[in-house]
């Protein structure tokens, strides 16, 4: 028995069992029966966890605490004060005291993570948004004679800036006073440039270095490349000589891997020239056009009009659209100059205004631009294996998206910029877009996130586009899917070029036994002809009553007259 009235637990009295009583009152239980619950035994119990209390402190710092006699304001007495104060042992020992209490309240600061993205890295399925695109702002040509946007290159540091080159490309129209200058642009200030790049000629192409955001190579419209370091300015660093360049306008301008920036340069003269911008006095290398020793194409000098490098396909190897519509696959590496044109692709009716490899597939297929269509080409085939259809205008440019496998773009004489998702459909465009009123002469897509698209045209204006996810955002196996569709175009065309192979085979086999069935009846003929000529020549010898051995051997030659009185005799 207990107690536990007064405060404290404490016992009273404590019993025993009686053993004797035990025994005689009870009786053990034969059999003994017992049940057990098999199910699991469950308790429910609480608890009740310290409560946090969250206070918020501030802390308000006033300029303030120098000793009398220093001035706060000069930085020099307050400098060598602190000098003094940190050498102190009391400073030292006070700064190792309060960094504990510091060091508490920053880990309590990042205890939560507030910018952490809790969806990172998760893929959507698919995209139910149709395609679309606004026009997001309009870079126009500050200068009162209106130039064509001939090229346009975005800054490779985030795609926030885009280079602009401006010119005339009407063979002796430039109107007099017309600028040549080209001009950078900040896409958050689209009313004023950011630059102005000051050439001695006016720029058809411009291209921003794929390394350092501040260096820009230009190609001028007298053949001249020029040099930019924006961090020197807006003058040219350095430029090509007159004598060492290319006779006509430069009309594209790429960077190839190298240690230092070095680029490479084509003209409608007929000649690809390297240059390493350390030393621009003279081209490190010239190679010329020349396909006179190509079969099936245009003997002579093939004046170049665009560039396809991807260093994925091959650090010296690349492509040249040419001005009489062939397409030259290169390869710098060969030793003999005439070898260096591996292949040519007859690709268009007219100048190749763009050439671009794919980016997932750039060791095999690539785009090209001309005339009124846009064709996909193998680089093992000669045909393309895949092509638009004919529009009514010239296609002025086009390119692949960086994005998406089954992506491309293309712009039109028209106005009007056409989006390509093989995905989709195949024969038409999947969306249109009036751009403005006058034609389309250029564009250029961001590589980055492949969203922002800027287009140049002839009026001298920049136009900016912004796309829709479901045109830039990866669809799934969309890389393998077009990957397959480009493997049976090729089997296709494959197949179809053996069955022409065969049709010339068996045409040229028709024609050889045509000739030698002429060649076998003038032969029966001839013997014909002998053998009425050797009957003829028997009856006029039965006729002179002389044998034909006697006639061939003692008779009168052809141009001998016979004489009758001989004759009688």
């Amino acid at each position: 028995m207990f107690q536990d009235r007064s405060g404290a637990a404490e016992m009273l009295e404590d019993l025993f069992p009686d053993e004797e009583a035990t025994t005689q009152d009870y009786i053990t239980r034969n059999p003994c029966l017992g049940k057990v619950q098999c199910g699991p035994v469950a308790s429910k119990g609480g608890s009740n966890t310290a409560r946090f209390v969250l206070e918020n402190r501030q802390m308000a710092h006033t300029e303030g605490g120098w000793p009398e006699g220093l001035d706060c304001t000069d930085t020099e007495q307050t400098a060598r004060f602190r000098k003094r104060v940190e050498k102190e042992e009391e400073y030292v020992n006070a700064v190792k005291t309060m960094a504990t209490t510091v060091e508490h309240c920053l880990k309590q600061n990042n205890a939560v993570d507030i910018y952490e993205e809790y969806f990172a890295g998760t893929k959507v399925e698919h995209s139910t948004e149709p395609p679309s695109a606004r026009n997001l702002t309009v870079f126009k040509d500050p200068q009162k004679i209106k130039r064509t946007t001939t090229r346009i290159s975005w800054n490779p540091d985030g795609g926030k800036k885009l280079a602009c080159a401006y010119s005339s490309l009407q063979f002796q129209q430039a109107p007099e006073g017309m600028s040549s200058n080209s001009y950078i642009w900040d896409l958050n200030n689209p009313n004023f440039p950011e630059l102005t790049l000051v050439p001695p000629s006016p720029l058809v192409a411009l291209e921003y270095s794929n390394r350092d955001p501040n260096i820009l190579m230009g190609g001028s419209y007298n053949g001249l490349l020029v040099f930019w370091d924006l961090r020197s300015g807006s003058s040219p660093s350095r430029m090509t000589s007159i004598e060492k360049s290319h006779k006509d306008p430069v009309y594209e301008i790429t960077w190839i891997q190298s240690k230092h920036h070095e680029c490479m340069s084509t003209s409608t003269d007929g000649q690809i020239l390297w240059w390493d911008t350390r030393k621009m006095n003279e081209p490190t290398d010239i190679y010329t056009l020349d396909t006179s020793n190509k079969p099936d194409t245009v003997m002579g000098i093939q004046g170049g009009t665009s560039l396809g490098y991807d260093v994925a396909a091959g650090p010296l190897k690349f492509l040249v659209g040419t001005e009489q519509g062939y397409i030259l696959a290169c390869d710098k590496k060969s030793k003999n100059p005439h070898d260096r044109i591996q292949n040519v692709f007859a690709g268009h009716h007219g100048p190749i205004y763009s050439l671009q490899r794919h980016p997932a597939f750039a060791a095999k297929y690539f785009l090209s631009i001309g005339d009124w269509t846009c064709k996909v080409w193998m680089q093992d085939i000669k045909t393309p294996i895949m092509s638009t259809k004919y529009e009514m205008c010239y296609l002025t440019d086009g390119c692949w998206s960086p994005t998406r496998a089954g992506v491309f773009f293309t712009t039109k004489m028209n106005g009007v910029f056409d989006v390509w998702d093989f995905l989709y459909k195949q024969n038409e465009p999947t969306l249109s877009i009036p751009v403005g009123e006058t034609g389309l002469h250029c564009m250029r897509i961001e590589k980055d996130q492949g969203k922002l698209i800027a287009f140049g045209s002839l009026d001298g204006s920049t136009t900016l586009y912004e796309i829709s996810d479901a045109l830039c955002g990866a669809q799934p196996n969309e890389k393998q899917t077009v990957q397959a569709m480009f493997e049976r175009e090729t089997n296709r065309e494959k197949q179809l070029a053996s069955i022409d192979k065969e049709k010339k085979v068996k045409l040229k086999k028709i024609e050889m036994e045509a000739k030698q069935a002429a060649e076998g009846g003038d032969a029966a003929d001839q013997a014909a002809s002998d053998a009425k000529i050797s009957e003829l020549e028997s009856e006029f010898f039965a006729t002179l009553g002389i044998s034909k051995t006697e006639g061939n051997s003692e008779g009168p030659g052809p141009e001998q007259d016979v004489d009758p009185d001989a004759q009688e005799d």
